[in-house]
C-alpha cells in the first residue's frame, strides 16, 4: 500500500478531502521523523515501537568479487510491533495456514511446515555445476 492509497481510504472513511488528509499524513509522518531525530525513540501504544541504534563498524564482503571491505558504522531505525499488531498477523497467518489445510483432501496428511529453500547458493559461493549423464547409445543399424 502506498502513502497516496493509505489517504485516499482515511479520505473516503472519514469525510475528508484528499488534499487535507494528505496534509494530516504528511505531518504525522514528520513527526515520527523528528521525534527519531531528536529523540532516538517512539512509542506508539497499541502499534509498536520505533528506535534508533548504532550498528557498528564491520568487515563484510563483496559477493561480486569476493574482496573484504569496510562497512562503518551507522544509525538505523528498529521496530518492534505492539501486542495488538502482533496479534493480528499472527491470526493473519493461522488462518492462512488452516485455509490451505482445508483446500486438501480429507485424511491428507499434514505437510510440515519447513523454511522457504532458496535455489540460489549462498553469496559468495559457487555451486558446482549439474552432473552430466551420457547421452544413450544409438540404435544399432540394420
Amino acid at each position: 500500500m502506498t502513502k497516496k492509497e493509505i489517504v485516499k481510504a482515511i479520505a473516503d472513511d472519514i469525510g475528508l478531502t484528499q488534499l487535507k488528509t494528505k496534509e494530516i499524513v504528511q505531518k504525522t509522518f514528520d513527526a515520527i521523523v523528528e521525534t527519531l531525530v531528536t529523540d532516538k525513540r517512539i512509542e506508539l501504544r497499541n502499534f509498536g515501537v520505533f528506535e534508533v541504534k548504532k550498528r557498528a563498524a564491520r568487515k563484510a564482503r563483496n559477493p561480486r568479487t569476493g574482496e573484504r571491505v569496510d562497512v562503518a558504522e551507522k544509525y538505523v531505525v528498529t521496530f518492534k510491533p505492539g501486542k495488538e499488531m502482533e496479534e493480528r498477523v499472527k491470526l493473519m497467518s493461522d488462518e492462512e495456514h488452516n485455509a490451505s489445510l482445508a483446500q486438501q483432501e480429507p485424511g491428507a496428511p499434514t505437510p510440515p511446515i519447513s523454511p522457504p529453500v532458496s535455489s540460489q547458493p549462498p553469496l559468495g559461493h559457487s555451486s558446482p555445476p549439474p552432473p552430466q549423464t551420457p547421452p544413450p547409445p544409438d540404435p544399432p543399424s540394420f
